[in-house]
């Protein structure tokens, strides 16, 4: 089933919005915001490769308040274990049963900053996060919840002390960018509004969770031509062959 007119004009709207919404908080970049909002909606993840202070735990804010939804902020170390991610079974002496207690991955938008910085084996149970939607934990599953984003950091800067993601754990994500330094203009303006520590908190939610939820769906339901998917065919095989492409 294809989309119909009127639901292309209300996806285009919404969309808009939203992006007008985050870029109230994210100054001078809705070029950006346009992109990270589309891994939304494909669904899908986004790795930005940025220098501290360019606005990364901002966006994920904004992008969540705007939603109406959760966010949280991993801060990946080397020291940080795969139960620091996705929770841990506790007992509890009122019940005297176990119970698990979710951790910083059950949230609709993850900031996972500096991913690079943790152990391979904690990368591991974070993409696999990212993969399969979900957490088994001593042979229980629990689902994240819908929609789920993760926004993963990497310094291009500083790499002493950090395990580089393999390619393959690189497809986890649907796009990788940079947020940039801001514009001189934005700039201004950030420091004539300095005052405000954190701009996401400001912003009120423009559309529900299933609101989103159905922008994924619908965006599932684009009508794609025979011919284009003919040339992105072609341009896989062709990139698979090329010897100037490892993968």
């Amino acid at each position: 089933m294809s989309m119909t007119p009127e639901q292309a004009r209300w996806f285009a709207d919404t969309f808009d919005k939203l992006v007008q919404s985050v870029g109230q908080a994210v100054l001078g970049k809705n070029e950006i915001v346009r992109l990270v909002l589309t891994a939304m909606m494909a669904p899908g993840h986004v790795l930005l490769e940025d220098a501290p202070g360019t606005g990364k735990t901002s966006l994920a804010r904004s992008i969540a308040a705007t939603v109406q939804g959760t966010s949280t902020r991993i801060q990946f170390t080397p020291d940080l274990l795969p139960s620091d991610v996705t929770g841990v079974m506790i007992y509890d002496q009122n019940t005297k049963s176990f119970e698990f207690h979710k951790g910083p991955v059950f949230a609709n938008v993850v900031l996972a900053d500096e991913i690079n910085r943790a152990s391979p084996k904690t990368q591991s149970a974070m993409l696999e996060v990212m993969e399969e939607g979900r957490v088994t934990v001593d042979g229980v599953t629990h689902e994240v919840g819908n929609p789920f984003m993760v926004i993963a950091t990497q310094n291009p800067i500083e790499q002493a002390g950090t395990y580089r993601l393999p390619e393959a754990q690189l497809d986890r994500f649907l796009m990788k960018t940079s947020i940039g330094y801001p514009d001189h203009a934005s700039s201004v303006q950030i420091l004539q509004g300095s005052a405000l520590r954190d701009r996401s908190r400001q912003l009120s939610p423009r559309i529900s969770l299933q609101a989103v939820n159905d922008m994924t769906q619908l965006a599932s339901t684009v009508h794609v031509d025979p011919a284009v998917l003919e040339y992105v065919s072609r341009l896989m095989e062709e990139t698979r062959l090329a010897p100037e492409v490892r993968v």
